[in-house]
């Protein structure tokens, strides 16, 4: 038996048109009018057991200006004529069946048929809204021994809503909202729930420290100064040898110099020189076969240093001496082909290479120089619980101490690292044996920026690294959660890769616009009261979800440290004083620790 039994008084109105994905709706009597209310579900039979449902987009009532009708004797009342027209406009969302083949109660976001003109159309409320919630919740769960739950329908705040886990991550998660709207609370919920899976595999891109709160994952933190005498397990170095040749370049050649290409020329030489010995001097033969200047291969950089400033000082004996002038008897000397020409280039990497704030890359403790360094930080980085240890699932990698210059890189460099063990993992015979990841990219307007902006080299290589992800990630099982305050500055090649959207408020028309963009044309009237949400309320759409719909988005039980500080409170009942001198010193020593 199908869940909706309606009676013809329950109706709204009537079909009067009918377009691809919208309908209007004839609303004769004004009291029936007072149910409409934008948002709300309606249901329309369309065959048997089929119901069309829609989301009212529209309620109207327009003022007809009546004419004298001629022929009336002077007087003559003309109350039978309508001085009002009512209507209704609504977009088709899905079809409800009753009866699917051997299955019931069946919702899908297709449309098989369009209503027929007349046809009445019934709002949901109490028990038909009830139980459409219900098989919500129902046909979302599937055969989910732990479902993901994200929150409770603004509808009915009854009806808890949950999402596809594995269509939420397999489509890639764009989770947007200005400032102070949820965003990193909708994060931590969501990774609440993924840390009681056993095996769960995620890691969080924290920029500023923000979920430092969430006992239940594993914390890295990229060494900052204070590592340096002492290195923590939490402590993450990022070798200078991870980085690709062209991550390379965009850190230390001057594109606009007259030397760039000579200095381009001379570090490819001189890195796959060096490689090539580390190669030879770990014993591995077998990597030669396939060696490129991005083989991930630890080498010094003193070498580099060194073997650089050779070719800039590059001089050959002739065996001829001066006959006359100031240098007479002194033998003369021909200058290499790069003699000179690597000097700035040179002050430029040894003045990187001392700064401490930079330790992480170039200051690694000799453990990273060892051959099986790539082999532990793999197993940092993509460590899922497999190996007996329940809170090496969900890590959290703390960003705050990289200095912005270098923060692009660094962060496309993890996310690079990931993807490359991904896909170079065997595959199995099934095809599907790879363990799949989610990277949280937390902030992403500022290291993902929209191709619209100035982008500069150290942003390419990071956006070249994600977009490829963006694009070919889910067939390796690599999947991106992109959470940006600023979605007009993510770069729009990303945001389009996501098929599903949780967007929070949002108030410039700008990032609005954005959104709208990636949504199919009928569902653009639902982003309209992005402006208006409340905190923690979002509208989501996607694969993941069977019903586009505004939710009220779970509190989770640990809290990040998102709060936005409250100003006026804090000036009228001041907490402990700040230790000033303490965090001058910090600035000083460029660390927290």
């Amino acid at each position: 038996m199908a869940i909706f039994e309606f009676t013809q008084e329950q109706s709204l109105g009537e079909v009067r048109s009918v377009e691809t994905s919208k309908i209007v709706v004839r609303v004769t009597d004004a009291q029936r009018l007072q149910k409409a209310r934008v948002g709300k579900l309606v249901a329309i039979q369309s065959l048997g057991d089929e119901w069309l449902l829609g989301i009212i987009e529209r309620v109207w009532r327009h003022a007809i200006e009546v004419q004298a009708v001629e022929g009336l004797p002077d007087g003559e009342p003309t109350t039978d004529l309508p001085v009002e027209e009512n209507g209704v406009t609504v977009s088709l969302v899905g079809t409800y069946r009753a009866r699917d083949g051997l299955r019931r109660d069946v919702f899908s976001r297709a449309i098989f048929s369009l209503p027929e003109i007349n046809r009445p159309v019934f709002p949901l409320d109490e028990k038909a809204l009830e139980a459409f919630m219900g098989i919500l919740s129902a046909s979302t769960i599937g055969q989910s021994k732990v479902p993901l739950r994200i929150g409770r329908y603004t509808l009915d705040e009854s009806a808890i809503a949950y999402v596809d886990g594995n269509k939420l991550f397999q489509r890639h998660l764009a989770l947007l909202g200005s400032t102070g709207s949820g965003k990193s609370f909708a994060v931590a919920s969501v990774l609440e729930q993924a840390a009681r899976l056993p095996h769960a595999n995620a890691i969080v891109l924290d920029l500023h420290g923000e979920y430092s709160t969430m006992k239940f994952a594993r914390h890295f933190r990229i060494a900052g100064i204070g590592d340096l005498k002492a290195p923590s397990e939490q402590s993450l170095f990022l070798p200078f040898w991870l980085l690709t040749y062209e991550e390379m370049q965009s850190l230390f050649i001057d594109r606009s110099g007259d030397n760039a290409p000579n200095q381009a020329l001379a570090l490819m030489e001189t890195v796959i020189d060096l490689k090539r010995n580390a190669i030879r001097g770990f014993a591995k033969p077998d990597l030669l076969e396939g060696f490129t200047v991005d083989t991930p291969v630890p080498f010094k950089l003193e070498d580099l240093v060194d073997s650089l400033n050779a070719k800039n000082e590059d001089e050959t004996d002739t065996g001829e001496v001066y006959a006359s002038g100031a240098r007479k008897g002194q033998p003369k000397m021909e200058r290499g082909p790069l003699y000179g020409k690597l000097s700035r280039f040179l002050i430029r990497m040894r003045t990187k290479f001392a700064d401490r704030r930079y330790a992480f890359m170039y200051q690694p403790p000799e453990d990273y120089q060892k051959y099986e360094a790539l082999h532990l930080l793999a197993e940092k980085l993509l460590g899922s619980g497999m190996d007996g240890d329940i809170n090496a699932g969900i890590k959290i990698i703390d960003f705050s101490e990289v200095p912005s210059d270098v923060l692009p890189v660094v962060v496309g460099l993890v996310a690079r690292f990931v993807y490359q063990i991904q896909f170079w993992s065997r595959p199995g015979v099934a095809g599907d044996d790879r363990h799949p990841v989610v990277i949280i990219c937390d902030e992403a307007h500022l290291y993902l920026p929209s191709k619209q902006t100035e982008v500069g080299p150290l942003e390419r290589r990071a956006l070249e690294n994600f977009e490829r992800i963006a694009k070919e990630g889910r067939k390796y099982g690599v999947s991106l959660m992109v959470v940006s305050q600023r979605p007009s500055d993510v770069s729009t090649t990303i945001l389009s890769q996501c098929g599903n959207v949780i967007s929070l408020r949002l108030a410039s028309k700008l990032d609005q616009t954005v959104v709208r963009q990636l949504l199919p044309e009928s569902l653009e009237s639902l982003l309209e009261v992005l402006p208006t949400l409340d905190v923690g309320e979002a509208v989501v759409v996607g694969d993941a979800v069977l019903l586009p719909t505004r939710i009220k988005l779970d509190k989770p039980v640990n809290i990040p440290k998102s709060a936005t500080i409250p100003f006026w409170q804090r000036w009228e009942e001041p907490k402990a004083a700040v230790d000033i001198t303490e965090a001058v010193e910090n600035m000083r020593k460029q660390s927290r620790t």
